[in-house]
């Protein structure tokens, strides 16, 4: 059994037929705790790999950090299971010399789950978190046809939904060339955002100017709000978005579209760079 899908013995049932019995593969969901300096900060449910990733991409959305140098090292420690052999799922950070830990404000009360990264909130103050990048004058622009092609893109590269049917994808675009710089999954739509700003931390590219995030699913509040603490000007998605994240781009300049199927999307802030 791989760490990222299971097998299972399941029962088909199809009206008007004898069921049948098979193995299915499954999405592997388990929590992972972030700890930065030993302390815990977070457990989130997750669908295991690249890790490392999500754990930056997490701490850059809180703004706790957004360079690469931020991060002096993460390691994986031992868990909780028979004999503490390691689970691979508690991850340790630890911050570059002179970084600020994380305030304590920022830990949550309790975990957040594969479908709310908000949950857990120790309050509503922080909800909203100050970005160090700014994206209202990214010049930024992508032709409407472009952006209806990213659908298609994004889903024909999603390997472990093709076996499971059961991960969010988040896909992160260059706007000029339309060159898929990397793409993440995961069961929790908040989390591959995560693992993809985690993997432009690693690669020295925040803020990610002059590119466009393709998410599945919808566009919520908190997914913008990652959006922007990477700098990223232009959030596309594939279902609606919600009434504070259309605000929130509205408010810091970045463009946000919604309802991308087919050959017609809903523009709801941002249309400049939108260009036929």
């Amino acid at each position: 059994m791989s760490r990222i899908t299971a097998r299972r013995r399941v029962t088909r049932v199809t009206l008007g037929e004898r069921q049948s019995r098979r193995e299915d593969l499954l999405a592997v969901e388990e929590p992972l705790e972030i700890r930065v300096g030993g302390r815990s900060l977070v457990i989130t449910m997750r669908t295991p790999g690249h890790d490392f990733d999500l754990a930056a991409g997490f701490l850059v959305s809180e703004g706790v950090i957004f360079e690469q140098d931020h991060v002096r090292t993460a390691r994986y420690c031992a868990g909780a299971g028979e004999e503490h052999l390691n689970t691979y799922n508690i991850l340790d950070v630890t911050l570059g010399p002179g970084v600020a830990p994380p305030d304590p404000s920022l830990e949550r009360s309790f975990y957040t789950t594969s479908s709310c990264g908000l949950c857990g909130k120790a309050s509503i103050d922080a909800v909203r978190t100050h970005s160090v990048f700014t994206v209202d004058r990214d010049e930024a622009s992508v032709s409407a046809e472009a952006l209806a092609e990213l659908p298609d893109r994004l889903r024909s590269e999603q390997a472990v939904f093709d076996q499971t049917g059961g991960l969010h994808a988040a896909a992160l675009f260059d706007a000029a060339t339309g060159e898929l710089l990397v793409l993440r999954e995961d069961v929790g739509r908040h989390n591959a955002v995560d693992k993809v700003v985690g993997w432009a931390l690693k690669e020295g590219r925040l803020p990610l100017r002059g590119t466009v995030l393709m998410v599945s699913g919808r566009a919520s509040f908190e997914l913008a709000q990652k959006a922007l603490m990477a700098g990223i000007p232009i959030l596309a998605a594939v279902s609606a978005p919600s009434s504070l994240a259309a605000e929130l781009a509205e408010d810091q300049g970045m463009t946000l579209v919604g309802f991308l199927r087919g050959d017609s999307m809903v523009v709801y802030s941002g249309g400049q760079r939108v260009v036929d």
